[in-house]
C-alpha cells in the first residue's frame, strides 16, 4: 500500500512540475517561485556533486533557473515529465562549466558531503508518464543498460563513476551509454 501512495504522490509531483513549466511559460513568476522552493535544494546537492564546488554549483542551480524561464515554452509534456526537463537544463548547464571551468573531475577528486537520496535508475523511469515516449523507449533497452543511462543523464555520474559503481570497465561503460543512446533515437525518431 505504501508503495502504491509513493507512486501516486510522484505521479501527482510530476503533474505539479509541468503544470508550473506551462504557467512559467505565460509569465507566471510565482510557478517559478514554487518551481524553486520545490526543486532548489535537490538540484544545488545534484550539481555540487556532478561539480564538486558548491560556488560552481550554486551558479548551475541559477543558471538553470534563468533557463526554465526563458525556455518555458519550449517544454513539451509528450516528451517526458516536468521534473526531469529542469534536471537535464540543470545537467546540460553543469556540463558547460565544467567544461569552460577548464577542471577536470577525476574520481580521486574528493567528494563534498552531500546526501545521495536519489532513486534508483527504475524509480526514475516510473516518474515517466506512462504515455511518455521516452518511457516505452527506454523500456525497450536491456535492465543494465537502461540503468547505465540513468546513472548518467538522471543523476549525473560520469562514466567513470558509473564504471566504479558497476565494478566494469570504462570501456564498457561508455560503449553501453553509447549504444543506448543511439537506440533510444531510432525509438525515438
Amino acid at each position: 500500500m505504501a508503495d502504491k501512495t509513493r507512486t501516486t504522490a510522484r505521479a501527482s509531483d510530476a503533474d505539479e512540475h509541468a503544470s508550473l513549466i506551462v504557467l512559467c511559460a505565460g509569465g507566471d513568476r510565482t510557478a517559478l517561485r514554487r518551481l524553486y522552493d520545490v526543486e532548489a535544494a535537490t538540484m544545488l546537492g545534484v550539481a555540487t556533486r556532478m561539480l564538486r564546488r558548491r560556488d560552481l554549483a550554486e551558479e548551475a542551480v541559477q543558471d538553470a533557473f534563468l533557463r526554465i524561464w526563458r525556455g518555458a515554452a519550449s517544454y513539451r509534456p509528450e516528451l517526458g515529465g516536468g521534473r526531469t526537463w529542469v534536471y537535464v537544463i540543470l545537467r546540460n548547464r553543469c556540463l558547460t562549466l565544467l567544461r569552460t571551468s577548464g577542471r577536470e573531475v577525476s574520481p580521486d577528486d574528493d567528494l563534498p558531503d552531500v546526501a545521495d537520496d536519489a532513486p534508483d535508475p527504475e524509480a526514475v523511469v516510473s516518474l515517466l508518464s506512462d504515455t511518455s515516449l521516452l518511457r516505452r523507449c527506454l523500456e525497450t533497452l536491456d535492465e543494465r543498460r537502461r540503468g547505465v543511462l540513468l546513472l548518467a543523464y538522471a543523476h549525473g555520474l560520469t562514466h567513470g563513476e558509473i564504471a566504479g559503481k558497476l565494478g566494469v570497465p570504462l570501456g564498457t561503460t561508455k560503449t553501453w551509454i553509447r549504444r543506448s543512446l543511439l537506440a533510444l533515437r531510432e525509438c525515438m525518431g
